[in-house]
């Protein structure tokens, strides 16, 4: 097999025996920045080395102290809306979650939070995915949107996670119109947690007569809050494409690779620290794309 055959293994290739990384703290030696990487046709590209990566911290590049690439466990807090607006997409929605726990190994976990006009726990963690899905068979729509209080239940209810990997899996149709919390302060603290998140919805093509500000801009702020995470925000243009989506983040998560460095920068000083990853270019192909947690909180005195 010739070496470019071995340096890029896309999608479907054979996963490694998963082991566990360290846990990241913000006051822990380690950093650790899990990242995407896909070709011009947005498959994963697997088999990189430490050697094709770059890592700048503030502007500063960082030596990298080591690059894992397996499959290791997971745990998924799943944000699903049971609000009014998606009484027709609930068949489609359930279908989605359905896809999703089916890219989940028995060594993962999830729990399910349900919102409306409030955010609530509707199974904690578990590794058995007919739980959540009994209890997604038994949410009624109805009500207004608190998506940003779904997300600080979500946050919360992570700290109880076993694996060192986590992620929150979004399934919502827009913006939010009910919640306590406000956009600045979830955004504060996804910048502070170690959790990954993405979202998948149907959104309106065009802005609507009769939606809210925070309703029209729901999508783009689902996609800032993703994107601080190394997390992706997916729009679905019709309800049947909402399985395909959620196969794709959870086949995202299964293909990713985690850098771990120790920060030159040793000041606790509480700052937050902006993280930049390259990838180097690859003989015979177009440039690749990298997604990666954009920063974290360094640790204060």
């Amino acid at each position: 097999m010739s070496r470019r055959c071995l340096a890029f293994l896309l999608l479907g290739a054979a996963g490694v025996a998963a082991q566990d990384l360290p846990k990241f703290k913000a006051d822990s030696t380690l950093v650790l920045i899990p990242v995407s990487v896909t070709d011009h046709s947005n498959r994963f590209v697997l088999g990189l080395h430490k050697q094709d990566f770059q890592l700048l911290e503030d502007g500063v590049e960082q030596k990298l102290a080591n690059l894992s690439g397996e499959d290791t466990p997971l745990s998924v807090g799943l944000l699903y809306d049971r609000s009014g607006s998606m009484g027709g997409k609930q068949q489609t929605s359930r279908q989605a979650v359905a896809q999703f726990l089916k890219t989940m190994n028995t060594s993962d976990e999830a729990f399910l939070v349900a919102f409306a006009d409030e955010a609530e726990v509707a199974q904690p963690f578990t590794n058995r995915s007919e739980e959540l899905d009994l209890k997604l068979a038994f949410l009624q729509p109805g009500g207004l949107t608190a998506l940003l209080d779904a997300v600080h239940l979500g946050l919360r209810e992570m700290k109880q996670a076993k694996n060192p990997r986590k992620a929150l899996l979004i399934v919502s149709d827009g913006g939010d119109n009910h919640s306590r919390y406000t956009a600045k302060e979830i955004q504060g603290l996804v910048r502070d947690a170690d959790v990954q998140i993405y979202a998948m919805g149907v959104f309106e093509p065009t802005i609507t007569l009769g939606l809210s500000n925070e309703e029209v801009s729901g999508p783009r702020l689902l996609a800032e809050i993703a994107e601080q995470t190394g997390g992706r925000a997916f729009t679905a243009t019709a309800g049947s494409d909402l399985p395909g989506v959620a196969a794709r983040i959870g086949i995202e998560l299964r293909n990713q690779y985690v850098l771990a460095y120790q920060p030159s920068n040793q000041e606790k000083d509480g700052k937050y620290r902006r993280v930049e990853v390259r990838v180097s270019p690859q003989p015979g192909l177009p440039p690749l794309k990298a997604h990666w947690r954009l920063g974290y909180y360094a640790p204060g005195r």
